[in-house]
This record gives structure tokens, sequence and C-alpha cells, in this order.
């Protein structure tokens, strides 16, 4: 399978949790019926039409800090401040048992902008940058931020970056969407009128957030990043090998607002009312601001010493069972990482055992068959013999692509095939496409089993990509190598 990760991986709408709250049958429907309109229908209708429906529609990335489930609770600094704001204009409206509701609709960081101006969402709460190009497209709110600089953050193994000119030649990954892609095309413009060579801008995929950069600079993973100022040094007290450069900033003085359609002029009041009292600096802002530091979970550097060894060790088993069962096999190290750090002397009190974490009732299923899961050669083919059986079994339908086929083979290795496919069939009811996992199916499961199968799914898309840029970069020195050692030859 080829893996493309355009979404941000966990997702969590508590349709019936709201619902649920309304207290006469009528207004439950209404609600419920708003709710579906919200996530189905394009609206563009300004803050009247939103009361109306009763349901203001906000675009929301997925992030450890901003926005992410506990259990069967949203939480988060952009969560608790919409629930804020839904409070002010309930206060405003005196909307008493009729209110109306924020409805947190998680998107993609690199949609938030376009399904924002198509009527998908009312509002866009992303953390963003006010910036001239995203100005063309929206109209922002006052900034709940101001005096943001965008600054490079390197990994421990990089010197020599003092200045702006110490990124010439250099190789910098950010996302395209982001307005940090923007600054170092501008500085690319400045360094080519100066003669310099131009950064190297690489690309890395929307669903990764700053934090998820961050973490992979702080084992040496990424070289270079260039994030806001204000989380480089919120994250520097969590990832400590973080050489954070403040003086070194691609931009400098930027704002951070909710992005609103130019014709939505009301709403633009309404939440402009709100930033007042819950921006940064006041007391309502800083206590949401701190709140969040103490929830975040960080992946560990599993690719140094003794964790790099196993993975180097196992890789041509990865290859030959993926090969046979039809899985990349970065995808299967990195489930086996998530199982079991890549350890065959791993075992659970459950009784699963090494690698993938087999249970020996597993192994010996005539679906799979596979003694001696002891030893890491018969434990990995058992594991991803599972997973094909799995899929063959209960995802095999041509609506659902090679892609999601694994993702659901995932969930069911963590949750049970039975669950998952339960899941499938909530999703279809809450008016989710039940043949994809991100922004979808894991939205029923956020909900009704809770956190684990969810962040589980979503550790194995980070460690999938912390592995690809590890091949990638293998590749990468291979080839300069060669082409050193072709130099060499043509000058003798």
């Amino acid at each position: 399978m080829k893996m493309v990760f355009k979404s941000v991986v966990v997702v969590t709408i508590l349709l019936s949790a709201l619902a649920g709250n309304m207290k006469d049958a009528r207004g439950a429907e209404k609600f419920a019926e708003g709710i579906k309109n919200g996530l189905k229908e394009l609206s563009t209708n300004d803050f009247n039409e939103m009361v109306e429906r009763r349901v203001i529609r906000a675009l929301v990335p997925y992030n450890k800090t901003f926005y992410f489930l506990d259990g069967a609770t949203q939480r988060g600094i952009t969560y608790d401040l919409m629930k804020h704001f839904e409070k002010l204009v309930n206060d405003r409206l005196k909307t008493r048992n009729l209110k109306v509701h924020i409805l947190i609709i998680p998107t993609a960081r690199d949609r938030l902008i376009p399904d924002l101006v198509r009527g998908r969402g009312d509002i866009a709460a992303g953390n963003l940058t006010i910036t001239p190009e995203r100005l063309k497209h929206v109209d922002f709110s006052d900034p709940f931020g101001k005096n943001i600089n965008e600054i490079v953050v390197t990994a421990p193994s990089v010197s020599g970056v003092h200045s702006l000119a110490d990124l010439s030649g250099r190789e910098v990954h950010v996302r395209r969407s982001s307005s940090y892609y923007q600054s170092l095309l501008r500085l690319n413009r400045q360094f080519k009128t100066e003669g310099r060579e131009l950064v190297r801008i690489s690309e890395v995929s929307d669903y990764l957030e700053d934090e998820d950069l961050l973490e992979m600079v702080n084992v040496d993973l990424l070289p270079i990043i260039i994030v806001d100022s204000h989380k480089a040094v919120f994250w520097k007290q969590i990832f400590t090998k973080l050489m954070v450069h403040q003086n070194v900033a691609v931009s400098t003085g930027g704002k951070i607002g909710w992005a609103i359609r130019k014709n939505n002029p009301e709403l633009k009041k309404m939440v402009n009312a709100f930033v007042k009292s819950s921006k940064k600096g006041t007391l309502l802002g800083n206590i949401i601001f701190k709140r969040y530091l103490k929830s975040v979970k960080y992946v560990k550097n599993h690719l140094q010493g003794e964790e790099r060894k196993r993975f180097e060790s196992t890789i041509d088993l990865f290859k030959k069972y993926g090969e046979t069962y039809r899985f990349d096999w970065l995808m299967l190290v990195a489930l086996a990482y998530q199982e079991s750090k890549i350890d065959q002397s791993k075992r659970s009190q459950a009784g699963a055992i090494g690698v993938m974490q087999v249970l020996p009732s597993t192994a010996k299923d005539k679906n799979v068959n596979i003694p001696g899961i002891d030893k890491i050669d018969p434990n990995i083919h058992a594991g991803v013999k599972y997973l094909r059986f799995v899929v063959d079994r209960y995802f095999n339908e041509p609506g659902i692509d090679e892609l999601n086929k694994g993702l659901f083979a995932f969930a069911s290795y963590n949750a049970g095939p039975a669950k998952v496919v339960k899941m499938r069939r909530d999703a279809e009811k809450m008016g989710f496409d039940p043949n994809i996992w991100f922004n979808n199916v894991e939205v029923v499961a956020a909900r009704r089993i809770g956190r684990e199968t969810v962040q589980y799914v979503s550790n194995i898309a980070k460690y999938y990509t912390a592995y690809r840029l590890l091949m990638e970069q293998k590749k990468r020195r291979q080839k300069t190598l060669g082409n050193l050692v072709i130099e060499e030859n043509l000058e003798q």
C-alpha cells in the first residue's frame, strides 16, 4: 500500500452527547437536524442564519494542545476557546434553552481556508497567522496573539546557524499550506537577488502539526524547521534537545486569529467581541493557554541505540512478509514499534508474544496457523498473515482503497475486527464515510471506545512517517556518495 496522509489523524464530533444536552425533544430534533446539515450542506450565510439553524461550524485541525479527545471528552486550547465563545454568543442572544452550539469539524490543515470559503464551516481556527496571501481569500478576526515571529529551530546535530544567511543551501522542512512556506519563498527571492544559494524547501504532509515536526527535530529525524516563536518556546520545555534560534526569524511581528469569510461581517463582529476577553494576556487567555502543558504525550526517540539496531535487523523480514501479504513493509515496522518497540522478548499480561505481540491462540487459528512465534521470523510472519486475513475477511470491499484497508486492519489489531465493523456501520448512520478511517470512522472510534485505538492508529502513522524519512535520507546520502565517487573517478 502507498500511504499518503493528507488529513489530521484524530477526529471527534460528539453528536449524541451534544444532542443529549437538549432539554426538550423538539429542540433535540431541531439541533440534530442542524448538526446533520452542518456536516453535509454548504452555507456561506452570515451570523443571523447561523443563529437560526443554531449551529456555528468551526473548522479545526487536530493536534496535541489545541484540539484532541480525552476519552469521550473533547479538550484543547481551541476547544476551550470555542466553548467560551459559545457561552458569549448565548449570553448575548439570551437564548436560554434553545442555545446556539459550536460544532467543531476536524479538518486537515490544508483544507481549512478552502473549506471555509466554500461554506463547509463558518470559522477556521487553526492557530493561523494572518498573512497577505490568506487575506486574498478570507477575512480574519482581531488577533488572539500579536508579535509572533516565525523562527528557525534546528536539531541537536545541526551547527552553524546564526543568521538567515546560514540557511543558504540548507534543507528546511515545512508544510506547503503554512505561512512558513510563503516566508521561505520570500527569503529565497532575497537570496536569489543577493546571489546566494537558495534554501532547499522540503514539503511535509499537512497531517503533521508543528509539534509533530518539533518531535522529529528533537530526535534528529529532521534537521531544520520553521515554527511560530511562542510554539518553539512552549515545546522547548518538553523537547529539551531542540535548538531554538529566536534571533533567526524568517518573519516577524505576525498576528494570529480566526479566519472568517469576507461576506460575514456580523459573525466577525461577534468574534471580535469575544477576542477582547480571551486573547493572550487576558486572564481567560492566560488560563487556557497554560492549561494543557501536562496533557501531552510524546513520541520517544525510537530510532536511536538498541531500538535502531532492532529496526535495521528486522528490515529483511518485514520486506519479505510485506511483499508476500501485500503490505507496505514500513507500515508493518510502524505497527511493530507501536506493539513492542520491535522487541521479540516482549510479553504482555494477556499472553501476547514478541515483536508483533501475537497471542498463541491467534497463531494456532486455522486462518493463521504459524507455529514457533517465540522466534522472531515466525512471529512477524504470524502477525502479518493475521493482518491479511483481517483485511480479506472484513474489509475486502471495492469501496475501500488499499490505504484504508490497512488502517482498518491496524484498528482491528488493537480493538478487534468485530468492533471496527460495527463502528463502520455506525459511521454511515451518522453521515460519515464508512470506507475512510481518518476524519470518518475514527470519529465513532473516539466516541464509542475511547482514545486508545485512535491514538494507536495515529502513532503508527507518525512512526511510518519517521521511518520513511529515514529511508529517504539514506537514499539521498547514497546518491550523494555515488556522485562523489563518479566525480573522483573523472578527475583521475
